[in-house]
């Protein structure tokens, strides 16, 4: 059904079946006195993350994966399993949660004086420099086969190949860019305004979620979430249940678009999402071709072609200033959502090129 399909989406449950067996269990790894770009220091940053699979005695058979928005660890099993781009047997897998999702450091679980709206904003950078702690210290990897990412995901895995050049073979990126284009902070400011505009908000210090607000948001969200020709064709039909409309449909879209959710982490994560940009990487001067040119390995860039977070002409604005890509849209009328294999067909199409991609040697053409 398609509320499956949006739980599946918003907090990583993934397309394909449920949780694998022993493996995926979430652990937290936490960092004393963890300290930010901004300059501001958490007394414990903690990282929830999961890990597929055995380490080998060589330790070179790591592959990372970061989470997308208000996502949990289980938000890749589309692309795990024997049969799939990443078999367990073969790759030893890791997968984290980024800060705001609400089971690592949050808003809504840090104590005063970083409780709320007082918790500060944290970058994609700040996420990967405590990811990159996690490995080094929880799992003893300096090295990894690729890191892999969706949307948010896709963002850190761009900011990785920056930050770290040396630190992995390859990454794939489905469904992001390297930097949040204007555009795109139009609308994740539209939808920070939608949640504060409620009364019931009171500036982040609310007594209960601020549930119009939050509505507020969905809606916006839905507008976004999938491509004209996906609302067209009504390819909703495919997962709603008998009897549904596009009354129903949207009206399940946005009346409890993330359950659960707080609405200061849903905000602090769009907060990281906006200010996504490479090209601030110290060193760039704020010079994202120049920071994109420093991406020495090979990089599988996989937009969606009608994705409307991330469209697919920034994705080929960014690929002429990175050496050593492929970029290879995703043929799909699921917008965002075809970058995390939201249907059959993207499923095969991102689990058999991401799968000949992790076997290649060197650079694909």
């Amino acid at each position: 059904m398609l509320r499956c399909f949006l739980l599946f989406l918003v907090m990583g449950l993934g397309f394909g079946g449920p949780a694998l067996a022993a493996d995926g269990d979430r652990r937290a790894f936490v960092i004393k006195n963890f300290t930010l770009e901004s300059g501001t220091i958490l007394p414990a940053a903690k990282v929830m993350y999961a890990t597929y699979g055995t380490l080998n005695a060589a330790r070179d058979n790591v592959v990372l994966l970061p989470s997308h928005y208000m996502a949990d660890a289980h938000g890749y099993e589309w692309l795990i399993g024997p049969g799939k781009a990443l078999d367990p047997k073969k790759y030893f897998l890791v997968a984290t949660e980024l800060f705001g999702n609400g089971k690592s450091s949050s808003p809504s679980n840090t104590l005063a004086p970083f409780d709320g709206p007082r918790f500060p904003v944290t970058s994609i950078r700040d996420n990967v420099a405590a990811v990159h702690r996690l490995l080094g210290e929880a799992l003893g990897v300096q090295h990894l086969r690729a890191v892999i990412g969706f949307s948010m995901g896709g963002e850190q895995a761009f900011q990785w190949a920056v930050t770290y050049p040396n630190f992995m073979d390859r990454i794939v990126v489905t469904s992001a860019t390297a930097k949040t284009w204007p555009h795109g902070i139009v609308r994740l400011e539209s939808e920070i305004i939608a949640i504060e505009t409620d009364p019931a908000f009171e500036g982040g210090d609310y007594k209960e979620q601020p549930k119009k607000g939050l509505q507020a948001f969905g809606a916006i969200w839905a507008g976004w979430l999938f491509s004209q020709g996906w609302w067209r064709e009504e390819l909703w039909r495919i997962d709603a249940p008998p009897g549904a409309t596009f009354r129903t449909v949207f009206d399940g879209l946005y009346k409890d678009f993330i359950p659960g959710a707080d609405a200061n982490d849903l905000i602090l994560q769009m907060r990281t999402w906006e200010g996504h940009d490479v090209g601030t990487t110290p060193g760039f001067g704020a010079d994202i071709k120049k920071a994109l040119g420093s991406i020495n390995v090979p990089v599988l860039y996989m937009p969606s072609e009608t994705d409307l977070y991330f469209p697919v002409d920034d994705a080929r604005y960014e690929t002429k200033f990175i050496p050593h890509v492929t970029l290879l849209p995703i043929p799909s009328l699921w917008g965002h959502t075809a970058g995390a294999a939201s249907n059959p067909a993207d499923a095969k199409f991102l689990n058999d090129h991401i799968g000949a991609f992790m076997e290649a040697k060197g650079e694909l053409r």
